[in-house]
């Protein structure tokens, strides 16, 4: 059967918004790689292997103390580097007591680790966002746990003509559908760029109610006109689940707490309708018999095109082979 692409684990993931570490454990899975995360006292997150060395208890169950983390099961006690300083009940602490600390940079207000060789790692790899920190813009986010495979939000957001019909309450309109797209691949980085040029396009409803924009709307290119920013990051957890990581930054009303609101209820609201119709593809995938084969149209040259990417990272990075 055609299916997604998996994901290379030589890669840098989105583990959290910022926002969402603080001085206090938080569990998640990357990549099939339990991990837990924390913000030590001056500020600097670290992310370590959520198992204890002892008995592989999760240390995310355990307690903080100061910048230490302390198994709740058998109280061995790790350093933010990983490094085991506590054994209960004797002064020699065994050389090996230290569990794995990830690469991660924090910016952009996301939190970024690393999966794979850690010698590999380079933080100038990370794709920016800088709209999502930057002064002058009001930002609104969230993450949404998905119960299907990562390659189904991948070819999701590489294919926009289902804004029409599956968010046709929100974002959709006639024209996101009608319009043809342009598929760029830059041989270089490797960067897969889809794009779409409407001209008088129907304002979609959600956009009419947070921007007050007429129907139709301007063409975009008026220099003092306002602008949002989409961001959505897609982090594997498993081989059959993901984060849907998102962000909605916006350059107009910043101060406008009621708008941010709406704003983040509607992209909420938009983000559900994707993981509810992506989890009931993820049960057909998984159901049908074997030799079933898609069929791909126009619309699909910037998912293939992603995918193809996908698998040559795959199969390089995993084989060594430079970037």
């Amino acid at each position: 059967m055609s299916l997604p692409a998996e994901f290379p684990r030589e890669s840098w993931y989105v583990a959290a918004h910022s926002e969402e570490i603080g001085p206090h454990l938080l569990a998640r899975t990357v990549m099939d790689e339990p991990i837990v995360f924390y913000r030590t006292a001056n500020g600097e997150v670290t992310a370590l292997a959520d198992r204890c060395v002892h008995r592989r208890y999760p240390l995310s169950k355990g307690t903080l103390s100061g910048d230490s983390i302390v198994c709740g099961y058998h109280g061995f006690t790790y350093d933010p580097a990983g490094r085991c300083t506590a054994v209960p009940a004797q002064q020699r602490i065994p050389r090996t007591a230290r569990v794995p600390r990830y690469p991660l940079v924090e910016q952009d207000m996301l939190v970024w680790v690393w999966i794979g060789d850690p010698e590999r790692a380079d933080p100038a790899d990370i794709p920016r966002a800088p709209w999502l920190g930057a002064p002058g813009w009001a930002v609104v986010r969230g993450m949404a746990p998905l119960a299907a495979r990562a390659g189904l939000l991948l070819d999701n957001l590489m294919d926009l003509s289902h804004e029409t019909y599956l968010h046709a309450d929100y974002i959709g309109s006639a024209e996101v559908a009608e319009t043809p797209i342009l598929t760029t691949v830059d041989e270089g980085t490797g960067v897969v760029r889809v794009g779409r040029h409407m001209d008088d396009a129907e304002c979609p409803p959600a956009y009419r109610a947070t921007t007050g924009l007429p129907s139709p709307e301007p063409d975009g290119t008026d220099p003092a006109g306002f602008h949002n920013e989409i961001v959505y990051a897609i982090t594997p957890e498993t081989r059959r689940s993901a984060h849907d990581f998102w962000a909605v930054a916006r350059d107009f009303a910043v101060d406008n707490d009621e708008l941010s609101r709406k704003i983040a209820a509607a992209q909420t609201a938009v983000v559900q309708q994707d993981v509810d119709a992506l989890e009931l593809l993820e049960q057909v995938i998984s159901d049908e018999a074997a030799g079933y084969r898609e069929l791909s149209v126009n619309l699909d040259t910037g998912g293939l095109a992603a995918r193809r990417r996908l698998a040559q990272l795959t199969v390089g990075r995993e084989r060594g082979a430079p970037r």
